[in-house]
């Protein structure tokens, strides 16, 4: 029982773990035994991280990538391929996001929120999911979603878009892939305060409705999400597929 939810010396990408939730649960998954693989579009920033997780004993690279780029992605696993790097676990955590009224939207914005939130993930997972076939190898899929999985949010609509996207393409994923014990689920934080949501939490008034609509009465922590990442990356999970998993305090649940 007590190794079920051991990942010791699994192999984990990371898509957008420069900083924010991805750095967060690449730190978590180092620190209970994995070993990983750092994406994002600043090597700096990257670099950082790679030497946090070198320091708590694990192994680590990093490729500089941009996951709006089906071919950037192609290019990324041949290289991991090339460098005999083959992962067991894939945490499609890259995103943006840019709040403006739906009038307002146009064609530029709504491709960039789609393509690297939703396009890259499905392109990622596709990669992802031919190395593992063709090693003949089981692995395990955690998507980020969003509560805007399931509901509206007001001058968010490209980014509710990508996450409800994220939601119906873990589902469909889940059921073609079961056969090549490939698991495909979605971890859905509520309101985290990262750099994506700073504009959000600038506003008082804003925080002070948003925890009067959330049961816990307070905002998640980066350690909140951990839990159930390591539980979806580990075997404690084998029989675990098509599911989206909200971290969010109850807010979902008591509207």
């Amino acid at each position: 029982m007590n190794n079920l939810f051991k990942i010791n010396n699994k192999l984990a990408i990371v898509t957008g773990s420069s900083r924010g939730i991805g750095k967060s649960l690449a730190l978590a998954l180092a620190n209970s035994g994995c070993d990983l693989i750092l994406t994002a579009r600043s090597k700096n920033e990257l670099k950082e991280v790679n030497t946090e997780i070198e320091r708590i004993g694990r192994k680590c690279w990093y490729f500089e990538t941009d996951f709006a780029d089906v071919n950037k992605i192609k290019e990324f696993y041949k290289n991991l391929s090339n460098k005999r790097l083959f992962p067991d676990i894939l945490i499609n955590n890259a995103g943006t996001e840019e709040v403006k009224p739906s009038l307002e939207v146009d064609e530029k914005l709504w491709d960039k929120i789609i393509d690297t939130n939703l396009k890259g993930a499905f392109f990622s997972s596709q990669c992802f999911a031919l190395q593992l076939k063709s090693n003949n190898k089981p692995g395990s899929i955690i998507n980020l979603g969003s509560l805007s999985s399931s509901i509206g949010i007001p001058t968010a609509t490209a980014y509710t878009s990508s996450k409800s996207g994220i939601l119906g393409m873990t589902k469909a994923l889940s059921a073609e892939w079961a056969n090549y014990n490939i698991r495909v689920n979605s971890i859905a934080p509520g309101y985290f305060r990262t750099s994506l949501t700073e504009v959000f939490y600038s506003d008082e008034n804003w925080q002070k409705t948003m925890l009067d609509k959330i049961p816990m009465k307070r905002f998640g922590k980066m350690e909140d999400l951990h839990g159930i990442t390591i539980l979806l990356a580990s075997d404690a999970s084998s029989y675990i597929t098509g599911q989206i998993f909200y971290i969010d305090g109850g807010f979902i649940s008591s509207i």
